[in-house]
């Protein structure tokens, strides 16, 4: 049987409250989050981390929801990864001290949790990701066992108000505006829900995650099926793709002729086409990197100073009209430029008011190359002129006639040089050996 998960929650009540606010044009609402997670495991610890004297009707619905406010200081130097390392330190206490808790989800679209949630990983813990498609960083939506996309708990709890609002009948004209506001209906007005993605575009997956149940030789059901698309992508949806469960999902695979379904009472088995089934190639992501870039090239004076999300998506229609974000597996353009933001092309600020704002990226920045350190001068060495050896050829000459030796000479001292003291004098220095005189007579 698979293991009971026990989660805790950590919510980055700033990251995530600009994030709706500025991409989808909603408040945040927190208990859409916690109601996805009960449907995967017991919710053992919930936290969120903000300055809650600045969030009062926040505050309201985090008590609502018996989810622990952990007050946030601001420093003098600003705070703007303050909540970050908090809840960092803090996850990471409770996986040593809670050998209980085999689960964490994390709800943030930061991608500096990105080393949290490998560290969680590496002590064997189940990491959950909550966050917006449009503002959450895609490496950390694909580094987590599973992303649960905010814009899909929406989709649900809308359908869900429409159809209790078919149940109890029409509204009288008297109370059409005592709704409550802003729970369903954003500030900025209804979002539109985001039309489906074609069903091709998830066979490359669904072939992928059936191809690996065949080689552990498993039977491919629903479950099984569904926990390897997620092994292999963890940011898959099925509500990407308009439907509202995994079996509605599988079911509308059957009708397209895309698997082959077996089986009834819910227990289903799912085998892949074979050769036979024509391949439809589908775009890649980074396919649509380049007519984006022709773009900004072309309004980039105007992108210096940052411009709307909207203004840009029109520039884009209006000079590549075969352009869709959805033809390369983006459900919106939002989507797509927080692809293009994590390869660097775009660099998108989220704006409460204006909403997002998107300026060029470190791409079209590059570094400066660094100036080269001046060279060591190095003074030449004059080669030292070689000898010339009797019958050895050189450079000058190949066979160089012998050098004739030349007579020595012995030269001449000149006067006045040389030893003194071995030298006799004449005249009066020095001292000389007089000879006896001559006798010529006969000695006396």
């Amino acid at each position: 049987m698979q293991e009971k998960l026990n989660i805790a929650v950590f919510v980055d009540y700033d990251n995530i409250e600009i994030g709706v606010k500025s991409t989808l044009r909603r408040e945040f609402d927190v208990s859409l989050p916690l109601d996805a997670l009960k449907e995967r495991g017991d919710l053992v610890a919930k936290f969120a981390y903000a300055n809650w004297g600045r969030q009062e009707g926040a505050a309201r619905s985090m008590a609502e929801n018996a989810v622990q406010m952990v007050q946030r200081l601001p420093s003098p130097r600003g705070d703007k990864n303050g909540g970050d390392i908090n809840l960092a330190l803090d996850a990471l206490e409770m996986a040593f001290t809670h050998p209980h808790v085999n689960a964490f989800a994390i709800v943030s679209g930061d991608s500096d949790f990105i080393p949290l949630v490998n560290k969680l990983k590496e002590y064997g813990k189940t990491v959950f990701v909550v966050g917006g498609k449009a503002f959450t960083s895609t490496i950390l939506q694909q580094n987590c066992h599973e992303f649960v996309s905010y814009e899909s708990l929406l989709s649900e709890d809308r359908g869900q108000s429409q159809s209790q609002g078919r149940d109890r009948g029409p509204r009288p004209q008297g109370q059409v505006g005592e709704q409550q506001p802003g729970r369903d209906r954003p500030p900025g007005g209804q979002r539109m829900r985001p039309a489906p993605l074609d069903l091709a575009q998830a066979m490359p997956l669904v072939e992928r995650a059936l191809q690996v149940l065949e080689r552990r030789a498993v039977q491919p059901q629903l479950g099984l099926l569904k926990s390897t698309m997620l092994q292999l992508d963890s940011a898959f949806t099925e509500k990407a793709y308009g439907a509202n469960s995994f079996s509605d999902f599988v079911e509308k695979l059957k009708k397209a002729d895309y698997v082959n379904v077996s089986g009834q009472g819910g227990r289903y088995i799912i085998e892949r086409k074979g050769a036979s089934q024509p391949e439809r190639p589908t775009p890649k992501p980074e396919e649509a990197l380049p007519p984006l870039r022709d773009v900004l090239e072309t309004h980039r004076l105007e992108m210096e100073n940052g411009v709307l999300l909207d203004d840009l998506a029109a520039w884009v229609q209006t000079e590549v009209p075969n352009f869709s974000a959805a033809a390369y597996g983006f459900q919106e353009f939002s989507e797509f430029l927080n692809y293009a933001q994590d390869k660097l092309v775009v660099r998108v600020e989220p704006d409460e008011e204006k909403g997002p704002i998107v300026y060029m990226g470190a791409e079209f920045y590059p570094p400066a190359e660094p100036e080269r350190a001046p060279e060591p001068h190095v003074e030449e060495e004059e080669d030292e002129k070689q000898p010339i050896v009797e019958g050895q050829p050189s450079l000058l000459e190949p066979n160089p006639p012998p050098v004739k030796p030349k007579p020595v000479r012995r030269a001449r001292k000149p006067a006045g040089s040389g030893n003194t003291a071995d030298r006799p004098r004449r005249g009066g220095g020095g001292t000389r050996k007089k000879r006896p005189p001559e006798h010529h007579g006969p000695m006396q």
